[in-house]
C-alpha cells in the first residue's frame, strides 16, 4: 500500500518530479500504479479464496461426524446462501467461486502461490481451474507445472502473467488436448455425435444462427469466408469486416441448392425429384425470377439485389465475387465443400504416417486428431497446406507448397511462426494478418522472415502511425515490441513439443545402439 501512495502522489502532481520531464514522470507513474494496483488485485483474489476456502472447512468441520447425505447437502446449500450474501452476489457466482476457491486450495497449489504473489491474475487462475477440470489429479499437476514451474520438463516458453487470460486459455487448452489421458481420437469421436445447427431469435428482427461442426470445416468456412469479405472490402465499402462476414455468409446459405420442397404455410417437407443437395434446407427457391410471390408468401430472403415484399435488400454480395459463393449448379451432397482459403495443418510426421495418433495442429484453432489431419493430406484439399513436424523437436520441418515462387511460401512460414498478429495480446488469427517489413525497404530492410511480422489491420496501423516499435525477430520467434513510454514487451511464442516416437522405431534404435543387426522379415532379404 505504501508504494501504491507514493505512485498516487506521483500521478496526482503532489509530489515533487523525480525527472527532467514532469508530464512524462506523471505518465510512467499512472503506469506502474496501474502495475502495482493489478498485482495487488490478484493478491487479494488469493486472499478471497483462502477465506471462502476457509469458511467451508470450518463449516465442515463443526458438523457431525454421522452427518446423512441430506443433511451435507443443507449443510451446503447454507454455506453458498452465506458466502452470497456476505458477497452481495448470486447464489450462482458464490458457488462457482466456493468449487474454485476448493481446487485451487487442494489440487493447484502453484496457481494459487502465483496469485499470492500477484504474477498472474483472477482470470488467469479461473482459466486453470477450468481446463484441469477435466484431469485426473496427475494431469492438473502436470498441465500448472508446464505453466507455473520453469523447471519442469519442457516448460512453457511464455510466463503465465505475460499473456492475456485469451491467449492463456489458448495456450492452456491446446496443451490439454495434447496430454489428456483420454486420446483425442476417442473424444472427437464422441463429440462428432453431437454436432448441430442452432436458430435463436433475438431481438429487433434479427436472430443467431450457430453450428457445432468438426473443427476442420469451422476453420475452413470462417476463413473462407473471412478471405471473401476482406476481398470485398474496398475505400468505398462502408461495412466493417463484421458485417460483410455476416453477408457473405448469409449469400452463400441462402444461394445454395436444396434437397427438399418446403411448404412455408404448414412446415412439410418433401423431397424434390431431381433436386440437389445444399449447404441448408431452411427455404426452397420456388418464386418465379422477378420476386414476385411464390406459394401465396412474399419473398424477402434478399437473394437477389432488389426489392422484395417491400423490404429493401442491402447484402451487397455480387453473386460474381470469387470465394464463398456456391455454384448455379448447387453442392454436391456427399461433401461439405472447401473454401480457397489456406489453413496450415501442423502434423508429426509419424502421425501422419499412421505411426502415432498424437494430435496435429490445425492454424487458428488448435489440436485436431491425427486421423482429421491425414484425411486432409489424403484428400488434397485446396484449402489446407500440410507442415510436417520435425520428430526430433517439434520444430517445423518444411512447408509443403505447390508454386515456385519464393513470397507465397515465405508468407505461409511467417504465419507458422507467429501463429497470430505478433502485437502482445493480441488474438488475430493468421490468415486475416498482413506481413509487415519490421525495418522498412525504404530504409534499408530485407525480404527475409527475421525482417517480417504478422500484424492485423489495426496494429499495423498502429505500427505506422504511433511510437510503437518492433524488436528484432528471427527465423523462429517473432518481434517483441517497445512503447513509446519505452517499455518493452514479449511477444507469445510457439510451444514446440517433442512428438511421439513409435515403440518400434524407438526398439530399433536400442538395437542400433546395441550392435544389434535387425531382423528382416521373412521371404525378404536384408540389405
Amino acid at each position: 500500500m505504501a508504494a501504491l501512495a507514493v505512485l498516487a502522489e506521483r500521478s496526482e502532481r503532489r509530489s515533487g518530479s523525480t525527472g527532467t520531464d514532469p508530464l512524462r514522470d506523471r505518465a510512467d507513474a499512472c503506469l506502474e500504479g496501474l502495475e502495482e494496483t493489478a498485482r495487488m488485485e490478484a493478491m487479494l483474489a488469493a486472499r478471497k479464496v483462502r477465506f471462502a476456502a476457509g469458511f467451508a472447512n470450518a463449516t465442515r468441520a463443526m458438523s457431525a461426524p454421522d452427518e446423512q447425505p441430506h443433511q451435507r447437502l443443507a449443510r451446503e446449500m447454507g454455506v453458498v446462501a452465506e458466502v452470497a450474501c456476505a458477497l452481495t452476489v448470486s447464489e450462482r457466482s458464490a458457488s462457482a467461486l466456493l468449487a474454485q476457491s476448493h481446487e485451487l486450495t487442494t489440487t493447484l497449489p502453484l496457481t494459487q502461490a502465483a496469485l499470492e504473489q500477484g504474477l498472474v491474475s483472477w482470470q488467469h487462475a479461473r482459466v486453470m481451474v477450468d481446463e484441469a477440470a477435466s484431469l485426473n489429479p496427475a494431469g492438473a499437476a502436470a498441465l500448472e507445472a508446464h505453466f507455473l514451474d520453469p523447471e519442469a520438463p519442457n516448460p512453457a516458453t511464455c510466463p503465465v502473467g505475460n499473456m492475456v487470460p485469451a491467449r492463456f486459455r489458448h495456450k492452456a487448452r491446446t496443451w490439454r488436448e495434447r496430454h489428456h489421458p483420454v486420446s483425442i481420437e476417442k473424444r472427437h469421436a464422441k463429440s462428432f455425435l453431437d454436432r448441430r445447427l442452432e436458430y435463436a431469435p433475438d431481438r429487433d428482427g434479427m436472430a443467431w444462427l450457430s453450428a457445432y461442426l468438426p473443427a476442420d470445416q469451422a476453420a475452413g468456412i470462417w476463413n473462407g469466408i473471412t478471405a471473401t469479405a476482406r476481398a470485398l472490402q474496398s475505400r468505398t465499402e462502408g461495412r466493417t469486416l463484421t458485417q460483410l462476414r455476416a453477408d457473405v455468409a448469409a449469400k452463400v446459405l441462402l444461394s445454395a441448392g436444396f434437397t427438399t420442397t418446403s411448404n412455408p404455410m404448414d412446415g412439410s417437407t418433401e423431397a424434390a425429384a431431381g433436386s440437389r443437395t445444399g449447404l441448408a434446407t431452411t427455404r426452397t427457391s420456388t418464386r418465379p425470377s422477378d420476386d414476385g410471390v411464390a406459394g401465396g408468401v412474399p419473398v424477402t430472403d434478399g437473394v437477389d439485389d432488389a426489392v422484395a415484399g417491400g423490404i429493401p435488400v442491402t447484402d451487397g454480395i455480387d453473386d460474381a465475387v470469387p470465394g464463398l459463393v456456391p455454384a448455379p449448379g448447387g453442392v454436391d451432397s456427399g461433401r461439405v465443400p472447401s473454401p480457397a482459403a489456406q489453413v496450415l495443418v501442423t502434423v508429426p510426421v509419424f502421425a501422419l504416417m499412421g505411426l502415432t495418433d498424437e494430435p496435429a495442429d490445425l492454424d487458428g484453432y488448435g489440436p485436431i486428431p491425427a486421423s482429421m489431419a491425414r484425411k486432409l493430406v489424403a484428400d488434397r484439399a485446396s484449402s489446407f497446406r500440410r507442415v510436417l513436424i520435425d520428430p526430433r523437436n517439434g520444430a517445423p520441418l518444411e512447408i509443403g507448397r505447390e508454386s515456385y515462387r519464393i513470397p507465397p511460401a515465405m508468407r505461409r512460414w511467417l504465419r507458422l511462426r507467429d501463429g497470430r498478429c505478433s502485437f502482445p495480446g493480441c488474438s488475430n488469427h493468421s490468415l486475416d494478418n498482413e506481413a509487415d517489413h519490421i525495418l522498412a525497404w525504404a530504409d534499408g530492410g530485407t525480404t527475409g522472415i527475421s525482417n517480417l511480422g504478422s500484424l492485423c489491420r489495426k496494429h499495423h496501423r498502429l505500427k505506422h502511425s504511433t511510437a510503437w516499435t518492433p524488436t528484432n525477430a528471427s527465423t523462429n520467434e517473432p518481434p517483441g515490441w517497445i512503447s513509446p513510454t519505452g517499455r518493452r514487451y514479449q511477444s507469445e511464442h510457439q510451444d514446440w513439443e517433442p512428438p511421439h516416437w513409435p515403440a518400434q522405431i524407438q526398439d530399433l534404435l536400442r538395437d542400433y545402439g546395441a550392435g544389434v543387426r535387425p531382423t528382416a522379415p521373412s521371404g525378404r532379404r536384408p540389405r
